[in-house]
């Protein structure tokens, strides 16, 4: 049995979860999020507690077991806290900006980048003097935080000899010894 599957999320107050023709939706203080699941996987609720149930012990069905746990378990906390990701820009002349949602970066390349924000994501931006710029995305959907994190860090991901691009804060690149004389 999936070790993921059979754990109970216990559901924070504030928070309800209905399902409906194969559809969760969960609403909280943060917003609103749904998941269509799989046929054979259903969910049941009593006493602040939810389980995730699968029909059969077939390898398709414990798979998406542990899944759709996982995923109903981070719509709970999506809209009872919120998640953020924190992006690190690294390198001379890298600098980021907001306005509304857009987002504009300057990576090095000959012209500027501008990327439109999903309304779900808020967005701001840091920067100090002798500090690296950090950009601090945050939203009460975990998939579609990951996507546009993904996404900026795409734009210039961190290269092994300097180090320079976009990381995640607290992410170690793993660096290379240049050429050597």
């Amino acid at each position: 049995m999936s070790r993921i599957g059979k754990a109970i999320i216990t559901i924070p107050a504030g928070v309800t979860i209905t399902e409906k023709e194969g559809v969760v939706t969960v609403k909280g203080p943060k917003g609103e999020l749904s998941q269509e699941l799989t046929e054979g996987i259903t969910i049941e609720q009593k006493d602040g507690e939810l389980n995730v149930n699968r029909p059969s012990d077939a390898k398709q069905h414990k798979a998406l077991h542990g899944l759709y746990r996982a995923l109903i378990n981070n719509m709970i906390v999506g809209v009872n806290t919120g998640f953020e990701k924190k992006l690190e820009l690294v390198g001379v002349g890298y600098r980021a900006s907001h306005a509304g949602q857009k987002l504009e970066l300057a990576l090095g390349f000959s012209h500027g980048i501008v990327l439109e924000l999903p309304n779900e994501v808020k967005v701001d931006t840091l920067t100090e003097k002798g500090k690296n710029p950090i950009i601090t995305l945050t939203s009460h959907d975990n998939q579609l935080l990951g996507m546009v994190a993904a996404k900026i860090r795409s734009f210039r991901k961190p290269e092994p000899y300097k180090g320079k691009g976009v990381k995640f804060v607290g992410e170690i690149v793993r660096r290379k010894a240049g050429k050597s004389a």
